[in-house]
């Protein structure tokens, strides 16, 4: 009890010790801060609009892409889009999503080896009978020869069902056996660390294997990394699969990750957003931005803090603000990055009213504070804790805007961009 009360004070706890994992120019794991990454859902083989989607992952801060390696046109596919990226000066490391015939494809296209930084692997569809060990190892022997990392990524839709069917036998002879939830946890882990060892003993480095455990429940995905990190120093890629779409997706991303992340567990996260009819793609990677950032564990782009609203606030003003604020500061990010080192750890605050308004706006590097339904017409600023000026008018957004860009350009330090 001390210890969990000691976390809450003090944050997260040690980051669970795990081996370095080099994906191309990413570290995952070996204290190295916790990586994002996503997937595209183009046709590979459709290579610009493959590329032009792994570019808008990667600009929106997505740091390892996964793509779908299914067919020999996706196989063919892969170097051209590598070239394409490199062409948009984007040296994104792709990782390679294969099952069921990946080691035919990797055989007969050497050249989508090469181009790709790590291959994602499923124990449970790699093969059934006699020919998962062999197909299994000639994925591994490929990893080998072109020195890449492998994510062996089990899954809870896809188990190996011999192994399944062992573990099945093993729990009738016990004097208390499992339930079914347990039966299918301890399938997950023990798939993973047998698929790890077998890696390893046909020539695969530890510090080139990454694990993975999906499954679509909270509960069930806390209670799985707990038990695998107990038992190995692989680093462990974290995602609730199926995770759905739109808020259900985000929060029960958000609870699962933030409770194993909190605890120290996790190298590399995805949040798998189903996309919304028309919606961004992009929207997984903000969120793993903003989990990881809410809980002080990266800083990735200034985050906006602003109230709910209430009877105060019958006006919608400060609503648009602060969305207007907060994409503007994401639409500027690119370039302050290059130029402004610890911009990223900047805040703002937007608020409605002179309740918290003041307050909250003195807690903030810099903030507004918008007026409530019957007050004075006016919004004071605040810059690290002291009013500096009041706006008014129709021309507040632009001119707070302004004050954001002024103190970035005189508050944090500039970087040196070699031509």
């Amino acid at each position: 009890m001390a210890a969990e009360q000691n976390r809450a004070v003090h944050g997260p706890a040690p980051r669970h010790v795990t081996r370095c994992v080099k994906v191309g120019a990413v570290r995952l794991g070996g204290g190295a801060p916790v990586v994002v990454q996503s997937m595209t859902n183009t046709d590979t083989a459709d290579e610009f609009a493959t590329a032009m989607q792994v570019a808008e992952l990667a600009r929106a801060g997505s740091e390892l892409v996964r793509i779908t390696v299914n067919t020999d046109e996706a196989a063919k596919a892969v170097p051209k889009i590598r070239e394409r990226l490199l062409a948009m000066n984007l040296d994104v490391p792709l990782v390679g999503d294969f099952h069921f015939n990946g080691h035919r494809l990797l055989k007969d296209n050497p050249a989508c080896a090469e181009a790709l930084a790590k291959l994602r692997i499923n124990p449970g569809n790699v093969g059934k009978g006699a020919k998962r060990d062999e197909q299994f190892a000639s994925l591994i022997e490929a990893a080998c020869r072109y020195d890449k990392a492998v994510r062996i990524g089990v899954n809870w839709g896809s188990l190996d069902q011999v192994l399944l069917a062992r573990i099945m036998d093993e729990n009738c002879r016990r004097a208390e056996p499992l339930d079914a939830t347990g039966i299918m946890r301890e399938a997950l882990v023990t798939s993973a660390l047998e698929s790890a060892r077998q890696a390893e003993a046909l020539g695969l480095p530890a510090d080139r294997i990454v694990l993975s455990c999906k499954v679509s429940g909270v509960q069930d995905l806390i209670a799985v990394y707990r038990d695998l990190a107990g038992c190995c120093d692989y680093a462990l890629h974290l995602g609730l699969t199926e995770a759905g779409m739109g808020s259900k997706g985000i929060v029960a991303s958000t609870a699962a990750l933030s409770v194993l992340l909190q605890e120290g567990i996790g190298d590399t996260i995805r949040v798998s957003l189903t996309p919304e009819p028309g919606g961004e793609r992009t929207r997984e990677v903000i969120v793993a931005q903003e989990i990881l950032q809410t809980m002080g564990l990266r800083a990735f782009t200034p985050l906006v803090a602003a109230c709910p609203g209430c009877g105060r606030t019958s006006s919608s003003y400060f609503q648009q603000l602060a969305q207007d604020i907060q994409a503007y500061v994401r639409e500027k990010m690119p370039e302050w990055r290059l130029h402004h080192h610890g911009v990223e750890n900047m805040s703002l605050a937007v608020m409605g009213c002179v309740v918290n308004g003041p307050g909250e706006s003195k807690h903030a590097n810099i903030g507004i504070s918008l007026p409530g339904t019957g007050e004075t017409p006016v919004a004071p600023v605040y810059v690290d804790g002291e009013k500096t000026v009041t706006l008014k008018g129709d021309t507040i957004a632009a001119e707070f805007k302004a004050i954001i860009d002024e103190y970035v350009a005189r508050k944090y330090r500039k970087i040196r961009v070699e031509l």
